[in-house]
């Protein structure tokens, strides 16, 4: 998008106003990508302001030309599973053996963001194993084709289909 890329263009020299931008065009479509993902608002809202921290530190890695949008997906789905990761080895290394138990229970404040609906998708998306949640989420709420979440999964269009088709089912 020109848009975009102007904003790109601006924060590369720059412009903090192109940060705040970008920031107000993306941060309610990331936060509602990061709800679905993660289950969690709260958590969600970390890891959006995550993402747009590493925006800011590594804008020079876009490039002009560069998709902003899939710039900003990629860095989300990658800090949900690395704080995914560091979860697990987190509950691994606890010397009580105690498992973390996640709650699911959220304050309606929480929820300003997203309406009943979006709460109840939320809570059917986490039911479904992380690949296939992924691979749902990107689709709808993305909009990001087979062949691009095969790429930000390192896994084949096939794979990406099939988890697809079993997130639907479930």
């Amino acid at each position: 998008m020109l848009q975009d890329k102007l904003l790109i263009w601006r924060l590369q020299r720059g412009s903090v106003d192109a940060l705040r931008q970008i920031y107000d065009k993306y941060k309610v479509y990331l936060l509602k990508l990061a709800i679905t993902l993660t289950g969690d608002a709260c958590h969600a809202e970390d890891v959006v302001q995550d993402v747009f921290l590493k925006l800011a530190e590594s804008y020079d890695r876009i490039g002009v030309h560069g998709n902003l949008k899939n710039f900003l997906i990629t860095c989300l789905v990658n800090r949900i599973r690395t704080l995914r990761r560091d979860g697990q080895r987190h509950q691994a290394a606890q010397l009580d053996g105690s498992a973390v138990e996640k709650s699911h229970d959220r304050p309606p404040d929480q929820w300003a963001v997203v309406n009943e609906q979006m709460q109840r998708i939320s809570e059917a998306m986490v039911q479904l194993p992380v690949e296939q949640r992924e691979v749902v989420t990107l689709r709808f709420e993305a909009g990001l084709g087979f062949r691009q979440i095969a790429s930000l999964q390192n896994a084949s269009i096939n794979t990406v289909q099939g988890r697809y088709r079993f997130g639907m089912a479930k």
